[in-house]
Parts: C-alpha cells; structure tokens; sequence
C-alpha cells in the first residue's frame, strides 16, 4: 500500500518525504484547495522545486484542487490544474466536475483522484466518475466501517485510499455548512473552515471565551489549554449540559487496523495534516512507515496508538467509522 502524506509547506514536503512517504499531497496559495490558511501551500516555483525533491527520492506528488470552483472564477481552478501538470505532478485530486472534465480532456498523462470532497461512497457513484472522467483513485469518506469498504472494492475497478490518522470532520464529507452560517466562507468553497480573520479570544474574571465571528465556541477556565476555535468541535448548551454537540476534539488513529484495511483491497494510507508542521510530520510519517512496512511483512503491528499518543488532537484517539457500532 502507498503511503500518502501531507505536506502544507515545501519544508513538510521534504521532512514527508525523508521520513518515507511514498507520496505527499499539497495544495497552491489560493482558494483551490482545503487547506486555504496564511503561511501554507505552495507557490507554483515552490510546488515544481517540490516535485523535483520527491522523484529525486522515489516519492510522488499528489496537488489537491478539491474545493469547488465558485461562479464566474472557473479559470482560478483550471489554471491551477494547468500548473499543476506543468510542474510535474502526478496526480490531481479533485471534486468538482469542471475540474475533472479539464483534467481529462487536456491532461491525460496527469493521474486523476476523486477528492473526499466528492463524498462517493457507492459502487454506483465511483462508477460514474471512472467512466465519465478516467478516475483512477477514490479517497473514501470517514463514514464506512472496514467490511463496509471491503464490499465497496469488491464491486469498483478502481483505487481506494482510505484515512489513518489525524482530525476529523462532521460526518458528511464536502458538505459542511456550519462554517459558512458561521463566517460566509467554508471549505468547500473557499478551502477554510475558521480563518484567523475570524477568531477572537476574549478573557475575563471567568476565563477565556474561544469566538469566531463573535459566536462564542468554547470557555475555558483560567490556566486551562486553550483551542482553536472550530464550529463543529466546540462546546455548546443544549438543555441544562453542555458537551461536544456536534463532535469531540478527537484525532483519528486506524493504525491499528492497517492489517484489515489491505485485507478489504484499500491501495492507499492517507495522514490528514497539511495545517501541521515539521516535526508533526516527520513523527507521524515514520510512525506510519514502520508500522505499515511490518504489515506488509507479514509481522505484527508496531505498538502505534502509544507511539503518536502525543500527537492527537486532545490526547484522544479514535477509530472513528471504521468500528463503527452505530449507524
């Protein structure tokens, strides 16, 4: 299986890459991918110097232009294939029809990946976009558990990739409109969820109150680790509780699962982190590649979850969907 890792800037690319990824994916300094945030990303010198590094050391190069392209702004997106392809890249991952149609018709030595954006998690729907646009790979969505996405590859002839680790999303991939009620921008449009521009924290005699666009999102007490702001991880009152209403501050971890996720015929791991730094990376990175080489070895599964404890979101790990018990 192919190790796909992020890289939100040309020095991630190359720490992902030292620390064994067999690909890396980025996005360029704009809107057209889903990690739009000041400091991250790529300018086009940047992403064909990246490209060079990673086939130099045996690595791909995987340009996520996965938002979705706004009206009367197509040409932003279509450019940004136009340059992807001129940098070398291997492949393009992509929701948006349009971006796929261009890729296909004027770029077919470039490799297509249909985004999580898409949200395809039927053999009807991937189906349609292998034979409408050539799609060699699926990112799945976080919604299957492992037997569910073993039937899945049974019954599509393309690739599947599937996440191990790192954050998670409201449980309906490429449609989250918490974040545009809340700022009038989102990810699926905009690639960003809560932009610093947003973010306010405010402190008083009780603590500090986590806010974007003026909506309070968390309180905490004095002394206690604050977070960032993010609509769907924060913390409400409904009733007389208060709680994780929409979903804990919790980080995927289906290290170990890497076994059983072969096993179903899933062709690719997938860490979530291009916000991340360096050191994150690289930690992540060689975590993942001696636990996924030792299964590739027929040998047992390195002790991971301990390992990448520290780099969870809230110190929490979960296996998310994949063990899923509800429905």
């Amino acid at each position: 299986m192919e190790l796909v890792c992020p890289a939100g800037t040309p020095v991630a690319l190359r720490a992902a890459v030292q620390a064994g990824a067999g690909a890396v994916y980025c996005g360029f300094r704009d809107g057209t991918n889903a990690r739009n945030f000041p400091g991250l990303n790529f300018s086009v010198a940047e992403m064909a110097e990246g490209v060079r590094f990673a086939h130099a050391h045996g690595a791909r190069v995987l340009v996520a232009i996965n938002t979705f392209a706004r009206v009367g702004e197509v040409d932003l997106w279509l450019g940004a294939v136009d340059a992807a392809a001129a940098c070398g890249a291997d492949a393009i991952i992509a929701s948006d029809v349009a971006v796929l149609d261009h890729v296909a018709s004027n770029h077919p030595e470039v490799n297509l990946h249909l985004s999580v954006q898409a949200a395809a998690a039927t053999p009807e729907a991937i189906g349609f976009y292998a034979k409408t646009f050539g799609v060699r790979r699926v990112v799945l969505p976080r919604v299957l558990s492992v037997q569910e996405i073993a039937a899945l590859n049974r019954n599509v002839d393309v690739e599947t990739e599937a996440f191990v680790f790192g954050g998670l999303c409201v449980m309906i991939e490429g449609r989250c409109h918490l974040s545009s009620y809340a700022t009038g921008r989102s990810p699926n449009l905009n690639g960003v969820c809560s932009p610093p521009e947003a973010v306010s924290y405010d402190e008083d005699r009780h603590g500090v109150a986590a806010r974007l666009s003026g909506f309070t999102i968390d309180r905490y007490a004095q002394g206690e680790p604050t977070g960032y702001p993010t609509l769907c991880k924060g913390r409400f009152r409904a009733g007389d509780k208060t709680g994780y209403l929409f979903e804990d501050p919790v980080s995927l971890n289906a290290g170990s699962l890497i076994a059983g996720l072969k096993a179903a015929g899933v062709t690719a791991l997938k860490i979530e982190g291009r916000q991340r730094g360096k050191a994150y990376v690289g930690e992540v990175v060689r975590a993942f590649r001696r636990a996924l080489d030792a299964v590739e070895m027929g040998s047992d599964a390195v002790e991971i979850d301990r390992i990448l404890a520290g780099q969870s979101e809230g110190g929490r790990q979960t296996t998310g969907a994949y063990k899923k018990t509800w429905r």
